[in-house]
């Protein structure tokens, strides 16, 4: 099964037979705190418009717990996410859509946790609402009830030592934007660097100017080229597990299984016993 969708695709099977449930998960990493401004407010924009359908979810507080010793975005509670998703709609037997704004890196989040809890059928839309075109409504969804009950481990879930094994034993991917790999930046965790062994291949890559997926076989050659040999073993990690969620659905796109490292850099680096490393080399 593709595990994205285009705007044309979408606009039929949500004229089919079985229409898929619609979740709209519109987040952006945001400093606005840090600043004194407002963060982005998700709830807002999808009551300015959204697909029509389409249930708003919130990526900090359903399809994460709160922030502590596993980073910035951990798993949810198992049953927590099982309710919202339920409340949301999702049935075992009905497909899932979900979209973003165009960045894709909340929707894959939703799209990773819905694998990895057993939903057999969630795709992403590719290039989020930008991509849509369609019609828009501002009327607030009330779903029937759905039926998941989330059962985790379809897809496989690393931790901190899981990760830092990884990248020595086969090929662990830093997601993040190139400078924060390097340790010439870091906007939010307690310091800049990244896993020793880790291969930088930031997400944005993966994408288009238009915030989509590029081809297939481009992506698989991309990632060949970082390493993602043939039986390689491959992991993903990022900031806090958004964006590494978005590259392991470049991977699945690409035809390559990959990990997950939930915890990720803020993990990570929140431990001062954890070696980091710093520069290109990813020693």
């Amino acid at each position: 099964m593709n595990a994205i969708i285009s705007a044309p695709e979408l606009a039929v099977a949500l004229a089919g037979p079985n229409p898929p449930v619609l979740l709209d998960v519109r987040w952006q990493l945001s400093l606005a705190r840090a600043a004194g401004e407002p963060p982005f407010d998700g709830r807002a924009a999808h009551a300015a418009g959204h697909v029509p359908g389409a249930v708003f979810v919130d990526l900090d507080r359903e399809l994460a717990s709160a922030p502590g010793a596993h980073g910035r975005h951990p798993l949810p509670a198992t049953a927590e996410f099982g309710a919202a998703m339920r409340r949301a709609g999702v049935s075992a037997g009905r497909p899932v859509v979900v979209y973003d704004g165009g960045q894709g890196w909340a929707a894959a989040r939703a799209w990773w946790l819905l694998r990895w809890t057993g939903h057999p059928d969630v795709r992403v839309l590719d290039g989020g609402l930008a991509a849509w075109g369609g019609p828009l409504e501002t009327a607030v969804p009330e779903p029937a009830e759905g039926d998941f009950t989330p059962a985790p481990g379809a897809l496989e879930l690393l931790d901190a030592d899981a990760a830092g094994e990884l990248a020595r034993s086969g090929v662990l991917f830093d997601a993040r934007a190139g400078e924060r790999y390097r340790g010439e930046v870091e906007p939010v965790d307690r310091v800049g660097g990244h896993i020793p062994g880790a291969v930088s291949a930031p997400t944005t890559e993966n994408v288009g100017p238009d915030g989509r997926f590029l081809p297939a076989a481009e992506l698989r050659e991309r990632f060949r080229a970082l390493g993602a040999a043939e039986g390689t073993h491959v992991g993903v990690y990022c900031g806090s597990g958004v964006s590494a969620a978005h590259e392991v659905l470049a991977l699945a796109v690409a035809g390559i299984p990959a990990a997950l490292y939930v915890g990720s850099w803020s993990e990570w680096s929140s431990d001062p016993s954890r070696p980091v490393a710093v520069g290109a080399d990813p020693q």
